[in-house]
């Protein structure tokens, strides 16, 4: 017999961690190549882990709600087979290590995941003091969470920096909000694993970038009049909506092919500008955000993009959005419009350098010719990462993409 390890598969691009939500198998549990072993999150995606041998589940290291950063072992799985001597004393060695020990054992208690060690060093609370709920006596977030809900983090002292080894670089030491106390009515909503990730994605965005904003107004009237006159005739042809939507992607990917710039991400010391132009979209549920993505949108018609959004936007609310759909986006368009928002400044989606607003298409009064015109007009709202960009090469993308909508017509535009 060997004892191999399955470890947290990285599901995205900019994915350093995920969070193991439920456990699909137990210990003692025969499994097959490629059977599910858990569903975990992330903040891009839900996937499931496959598992990467036909074996007999041996021990769970992760428990479910740990966070745990990519290339963590989270199970032993026991492979049939032989295994050389030298190498099978090695193993039982590994096992005997990794098997769950007795209470005053701190086999399991040292490993501590980065989301524990963050929370206990921002509440400082020492983890040699407490007891774990998980596998083998680990300590978990849940764990750490009932310390603070209980107002026992002043009582402990700090722990000793030579006691424990983290995993990870902790989180620097943030202020912490004064505790919110619930009273007679108040109902609380426990945070859901997605719930989590995306609020760890956009502190980080705004952590790490510096944000800053800018906004062009975009007169769509004939965009608006030709897009009406074919969307119930390219219903009934194609079998799905004609969106405004799809014509303002569309306008971004040319405008994305013609500014490159702004198809980049920041890498530490140096600026990686892509060569594929991948358009993220956000898609809302009633109580997650997801962002799938349109690979090579620039070379897509509006009708093939149109089909994507719908497709896209299908699978999320069906729960079938793989990973594969939320990796290698270069840039977001977020159609904050369909919610009636008429300005809003958007969290750049991390590592991309920047997020476009699309918000409502309202009728408007315009001075035309000294004269004023009942218009519909939109704002383009973009949210840009000061460190790739600057204000020069946002404003004459800005001023393209208005120069592509605003001459979107019968005449000049074609839809297929």
């Amino acid at each position: 017999m060997a004892i191999e390890k399955i470890t947290m598969p990285q599901l995205g691009e900019s994915v350093t961690e995920g969070t193991i939500s439920k456990w699909l198998v137990s210990v003692g549990d025969h499994v097959n190549k490629y059977d599910p072993l858990a569903e975990v999150m992330t903040d891009k995606v839900n996937a499931e882990v496959p598992s990467s041998f036909s074996g007999t589940i041996k021990e769970l290291i992760a428990g479910e709600d740990d966070t745990l950063p990519v290339g963590e072992v989270i199970c032993l799985i026991e492979v049939e087979g032989t295994v050389p001597q030298k190498e099978q004393k090695t193993s039982d060695k590994t096992v005997e290590e990794s098997a769950p020990k007795t209470a005053d054992s701190q086999s399991n208690k040292s490993r501590y995941s980065p989301a524990v060690m963050r929370l206990s060093q921002e509440h400082n609370i020492n983890l040699d003091t407490l007891t774990g709920t998980g596998a083998g006596g680990r300590i978990t977030r849940k764990d750490i969470l009932a310390v603070i809900e209980k107002g026992g983090a002043a009582e402990v002292k700090e722990t000793p920096a030579s006691t424990v080894q983290p995993e990870a670089p902790a989180a620097p030491k943030t202020q912490q909000p004064a505790p919110v106390v619930s009273a007679a009515g108040d109902q609380e909503i426990p945070v859901t694993g997605v719930r989590k990730a995306i609020a760890a994605n956009m502190l980080r965005s705004k952590h790490e970038i510096p944000h800053a904003w800018t906004m062009v107004e975009v007169d769509v009237t004939n965009l608006v009049s030709y897009r009406d006159a074919l969307k119930t005739e390219f219903k009934q042809k194609e079998g799905f909506n004609l969106t405004y939507f799809a014509f303002f992607v569309k306008a971004v990917a040319q405008a994305l092919k013609e500014f490159p710039q702004m198809n980049s991400m920041w890498a530490g010391d140096r600026i990686v500008q892509k060569k594929d132009i991948n358009v993220s979209i956000a898609v809302a549920t009633d109580d997650a955000l997801f962002v799938p993505v349109i690979k090579q949108a620039d070379e897509k018609t509006i009708k093939g993009i149109a089909r994507e959004i719908t497709e896209l936007a299908q699978k999320v609310r069906t729960g079938s959005l793989k990973s594969e759909d939320m990796q290698g986006g270069t840039f977001t368009v977020n159609n904050t419009g369909s919610f009636g928002s008429v300005q809003s400044m958007g969290i750049i989606n991390y590592p991309q350098a920047a997020i476009l607003q699309v918000e409502s298409i309202v009728k408007r009064p315009v001075i035309i010719d000294n004269m004023i015109a009942v218009r519909d007009m939109v704002n383009l709202c973009l949210s840009l990462d000061h460190r790739v960009l600057d204000g020069l090469v946002c404003g004459r993308f800005l001023a393209r993409v208005k120069e592509i909508l605003e001459s979107t017509s019968k005449e000049n535009t074609s839809v297929y």
